[in-house]
């Protein structure tokens, strides 16, 4: 008997919801008389072909250069050369395809072949992927140097004094554009990887902040519910109760009596039944999953990938389950936010619980060292996420900037509120 998917959608339809590999109206050879032929050619899917694309793009690029350096040293090769022109020329070009994993040893290879040959692509690209690898480091701007060097010097040195002085400035105006272009291509190519790693966390926070507003919207509907059901449900069902228990004292009929007791048995129940489905409602965390609490605080600040540390005073072991991981997830989102726009920043995780109530408080320094490339863009809604937590209950929530150029997030939890609702 077919499924109710296969009858509303269709066989394809079906295998496609389930996971199965979806049959193409055209992948299916029709026979005359309307029947398949029961042998499907499936389609290459899109992502596999990709994933090789992506998988060999690297060896793509790394035989691209080395072609592109090739066709540099053949297109400038003169007839009246000496062999060590010729050799320095090819061990250049050849030493570009190791220059991921020795960018400045490759960059020093390939200088003689700049200066005593004609490698001077081969030398620019291993400079770019340097600079791409170490940035403004100091082999970096050593590599720059030679670079200069090699455009700006002519091999053999009786011909490099024999130039005019024009010609000097010429070469060394040039020099600086061939050793400068290549850092600038391989600075814009890290920054580009930054921001797109940068991006996709971005997304991941955002989608993280949207589940986040959802539970913390699905927790106001419980308490609300809650209220209703405590304020209206059950004080209908205490006058039930009551009434019930005064009729069995006053009825005189032994029957009225027992239908009063049955009454007022039930009312009772009812109640009980009641009150701990409205603790289940107000203390419930919204899904099924089990919610992180308060005593998992040192394996986050541990594995948060910045210098946090955590600091725990007062009685934390029996807080309620709302309030323990509303702590967990203002500090998760706190130290998110530091890794976010404070990478490295020192940072500290206060938490302060009393009788009466919890304070939690993160802070974290200004960052050490310049930035490189700014802050990007937040989604904003991680602060708002914490604050309607905190409100839903009844917390004091702060967030803002410090006076030494970091930021403050300070949560106040009144335990004494919390446990009455």
């Amino acid at each position: 008997m077919p499924s109710v998917m296969t009858a509303q959608y269709g066989e394809d339809r079906r295998i496609a919801d389930t996971g199965g590999p979806t049959l193409a109206g055209n992948a299916v050879e029709r026979l005359p008389g309307g029947r398949a032929d029961g042998v499907a050619t499936e389609r290459v899917p899109r992502a596999a072909v990709l994933g090789v694309l992506r998988r060999h793009r690297q060896l793509a690029f790394d035989a691209g250069a080395v072609g592109i350096a090739a066709l540099d040293v053949w297109l400038r090769v003169v007839p009246e050369a000496e062999p060590y022109n010729y050799v320095l020329s090819v061990i250049s070009v050849a030493a570009v395809a190791l220059r991921r994993r020795f960018p400045f040893l490759v960059v020093l290879i390939t200088v003689p072949g700049f200066l005593a040959g004609w490698a001077q692509l081969a030398a620019m690209i291993a400079l770019g992927t340097l600079a791409r690898r170490k940035l403004l480091s100091t082999q970096t701007y050593i590599a720059a140097a030679l670079v200069w060097l090699s455009r700006f010097f002519l091999w053999p040195v009786d011909e490099f004094l024999a130039l005019e002085w024009k010609t000097h400035v010429h070469d060394a105006i040039y020099g600086c554009i061939v050793a400068g272009m290549p850092i600038a291509i391989g600075l814009l190519a890290h920054a580009r990887e930054e921001l797109s790693a940068r991006i996709t966390e971005l997304a991941a926070s955002r989608e993280r902040e949207r589940m986040l507003h959802a539970h913390a919207v699905r927790a106001d509907e419980r308490a609300r519910l809650a209220r209703e059901m405590h304020d209206v449900v059950s004080h209908q069902v205490s006058l039930i109760a009551m009434q019930a228990g005064a009729l069995r004292m006053a009825a005189a009929d032994p029957n009225a009596r027992q239908v009063a007791g049955t009454i007022r048995m039930l009312s009772t129940r009812t109640l009980d039944e009641l009150r701990q489905l409205v603790s289940v409602l107000r203390t419930t965390s919204g899904d099924d999953s089990p919610q992180p609490r308060i005593e998992e605080l040192p394996q986050l600040v541990s594995t948060a990938g910045i210098p946090a540390t955590l600091t725990v005073q007062g009685p934390v072991a029996d807080l309620p389950a709302p309030v323990s991981g509303a702590v967990y997830r203002t500090v998760q989102e706190a130290l998110t936010n530091v890794r976010k726009h404070a990478c490295g920043a020192p940072t500290s995780v206060l938490v302060i619980a009393d009788a009466d109530e919890l304070l939690v408080e993160v802070r974290n320094e200004a960052p050490e060292g310049p930035h490189d490339y700014g802050a990007l863009p937040s989604g904003g809604h991680g602060l708002v996420g914490l604050r309607e937590r905190a409100a839903l209950l009844n917390a004091e929530f702060e967030a803002g900037p410090t006076d030494g150029g970091g930021f403050l997030v300070r949560v106040t939890f009144p335990l004494v509120r919390t446990l009455d609702t």
